[in-house]
């Protein structure tokens, strides 16, 4: 295993199902817009790809996930999760990519792999069905979304203790 490098914000989901892929909406506005992050901070469409992205996670000083969760709030909600609330809401499921997702998680955690600091951007899906539009509660929350992302780059580039 190489020596982590940088932040890996890596965005996930089916944009094949709605909101389903609201993770990898948000990651693609935040590769266009290449003021958000800085040069060890590397952003990933990671799709539906579950454990094929282990070597990605386990290359990273830091892991910001950001997808679609059952956050049991209203469409469109976002919530920055950290540490075990992470492992927590892995464990029940939108559809078949969280498989994926908490099992990547899991194996990272049990092999080593995760780093340290993992956070997840999750929000809120308002219909998870075939379609390739998100829902007009989610497209509003990617802005929020992005901000939550930025806050955590930002709290990920400060010393150790501070803050």
């Amino acid at each position: 295993m190489s020596m982590p490098t940088g932040v890996l914000v890596l965005g996930v989901g089916n944009v094949l199902m709605r909101d389903e892929g609201v993770g990898v909406h948000v990651a693609r506005e935040i590769v266009r817009d290449a003021s958000l992050f800085g040069g060890d901070v590397h952003v990933v469409d990671g799709g539906t790809l579950g454990l094929d992205l282990l070597p990605l996670i386990a290359d990273a000083r830091a892991l910001v996930l950001i997808d679609a969760v059952d956050l049991r709030a209203e469409p469109g909600t976002v919530s920055v999760l950290r540490g075990d609330a992470v492992h927590g809401v892995l464990g029940g499921h939108l559809s078949a990519h969280q498989v994926g997702l908490g099992d990547l998680v899991a194996v990272g955690r049990l092999t080593g792999a995760l780093p340290e600091r993992v956070v997840l951007v999750g929000v809120q899906p308002a219909a998870i069905e075939v379609g390739v539009e998100l829902t007009t509660e989610c497209a509003a929350a990617v802005p929020q979304a992005i901000d939550a992302v930025r806050a955590e780059l930002a709290a990920l580039s400060a010393p150790a203790g501070a803050g």
